[in-house]
């Protein structure tokens, strides 16, 4: 196992751990070394047992609150997989029927002939115009 050594409040100590962790208690280390030096800084010098019991209570505060708050988020995400379940479980909607006018027959035949005539109307109007 090795040893490794960490400071916490301005003290150091050697702790051991698994072969491999040794960054994981580097990180737990500084986290209960932030919070002894918010006391150390608030409180000033403290007996170790005292000073790592009050930063090991902030911590344990802190992670109490993460811990509910991932609850809450936990619930939360149950809530919105159990209403995407309902709503894939859901039948499909109902299609909706669309109805599209459809022109009698003739009336485009109509229109063509009368366009026609409004053109050949114009272009008498316009050979009157040039004569003139």
């Amino acid at each position: 196992m090795p040893e490794v050594e960490i400071k916490i409040g301005g003290r150091g100590f050697e702790v051991s751990c698994q072969a491999g962790e040794e960054h994981y208690l580097h990180s737990a280390a500084k986290m209960l070394d932030d919070e002894a030096q918010v006391l150390a800084a608030q409180i000033g010098r403290l007996p170790e047992a005292r000073m790592l019991l009050m930063a090991g209570l902030m911590l344990a505060d802190k992670t109490a609150g993460v811990e509910d708050r991932l609850t809450e988020m936990t619930a939360q995400l149950e809530e919105l997989q159990a209403e995407n379940e309902r709503l894939r479980n859901q039948p499909a909607p109902e299609p909706q029927r669309v109805e599209v006018p459809v022109m009698p027959q003739g009336v485009t035949e109509a229109l063509a002939e009368v366009a026609a005539r409004a053109e050949a109307l114009a272009g008498q109007v316009d050979d009157k115009l040039r004569q003139e």
